[in-house]
């Protein structure tokens, strides 16, 4: 066992055998920035001042060669080699929780089918998750010996409530996990996951009105954090825009419309990017951005916003919330990064989104 000391908090922590970094700072209530937890993003990146690692599968777009000679490594990826010592770029958060992350077993209370491509898996576990709306879950894939990020779509008093969570999960073509849950999994059947991970929440301390922006199945962490808020008696205006291809991949409609007749802060603009002409589709017709804009004609200061679905989606929104007078700390996103994404460009002007 080595031991890493954490700059700038000076906490030093133990690091198991083959145990990443990130893995042992998480377990022991410690947050370093992270998004996709494999190698992929670069987000993890911290300086090694002292000490040796091993970068394991870090993908070389999100830790280049330079960087490597420079002494940085990314926490998700990296082993130990010796004790060590890292700086680590910290941002004070007074509305995140501290909560540790714990392994979790679970059985597959049901299965339900949202949409041609997205299923909703019900999952019963042995005791109660705490989390923050707007987390997520790293599920593994039985026979794969990999797990897959999924973020939790239920609120969190419903979940301690019942000992469950619901993730849903977009069939990935040629994606073994995705396609193993989507084809092969079935009701009864025991998983394994850790949790919670993600510093995606709602900063309820600054009192600002909130738009939630999400994509394809990125509605599970705007779900979350919208159940919570109207659960706990919000009263801040909140306002879901959320696109999809076309209605029959449009779920939790119904739920997002009662929601809004309910509550009069609610606001749900649902978006069809290629609804066919004449299906008598009486919403707004293209992208989320498009649809944002169409609806804030005014502009987005003023407001906090939420970002959640494919990486495309949220940078076309940023875009839009940026010329539309809302600057980056008011701009808060989760993007689903697959391996396809990894040498994607991240424009150097903005360090969070």
């Amino acid at each position: 066992m080595y031991q890493v000391t954490i700059e700038p908090l000076g906490t030093t922590i133990d690091v198991e055998e083959d145990q990443t970094v990130l893995d042992a700072a998480l377990r022991q209530g410690i947050y370093i920035p992270h998004a996709c937890g494999h190698g992929l993003c670069g987000t993890c990146k911290v300086q090694v001042l002292d000490g040796e690692v091993d970068h394991g599968a870090a993908n070389p777009f999100a830790l280049m060669d330079f960087e490597r000679d420079e002494g940085k490594t990314l926490a998700c990826s990296c082993t130990l080699q010796s004790d060590i010592t890292i700086e680590v770029d910290m941002e004070d958060e007074p509305d995140a929780e501290v909560i540790p992350v714990r392994d979790f077993g679970a059985t597959v209370e049901r299965i339900e089918v949202l949409t041609p491509t997205i299923k909703a898996l019900h999952l019963k576990l042995d005791e109660a998750i705490h989390f923050q709306a707007g987390q997520y879950v790293q599920l593994e894939i039985p026979g794969l010996g990999q797990s897959r990020a999924f973020s939790i779509a239920n609120a969190p008093a419903d979940a301690q409530a019942r000992c469950a969570i619901e993730l849903h999960v977009r069939c990935v073509p040629g994606g073994a996990g995705t396609t193993y849950l989507h084809e092969t999994l079935q009701a009864g059947e025991r998983l394994k996951l850790s949790g919670p991970y993600g510093r995606f929440f709602v900063r309820a301390s600054a009192r600002m009105p909130m738009v939630f922006m999400a994509g394809g199945s990125g509605l599970s962490s705007p779900r979350s954090m919208i159940l919570d808020l109207l659960g706990q008696g919000c009263e801040l205006p909140i306002t879901l825009v959320y696109g999809q291809r076309s209605r029959e991949e449009l779920y939790h409609d119904d739920e997002f419309r009662a929601l809004a007749a309910r509550h009069p802060n609610f606001t749900y603009v649902p978006a069809l990017s290629n609804e066919p002409e004449g299906s008598g589709w009486q919403g707004a017709r293209g992208f989320v951005h498009e649809a944002a804009k169409a609806h804030f004609p005014d502009g987005f200061a003023g407001m906090k916003a939420y970002l959640c679905g494919p990486p495309p989606m949220v940078e076309a929104c940023i875009g839009a919330l940026m010329k539309g007078r809302l600057f980056e700390r008011d701009i808060y996103t989760e993007k689903f990064i697959s391996a396809a994404d990894a040498n994607a460009q991240r424009s150097p002007l903005f360090k969070r989104v």
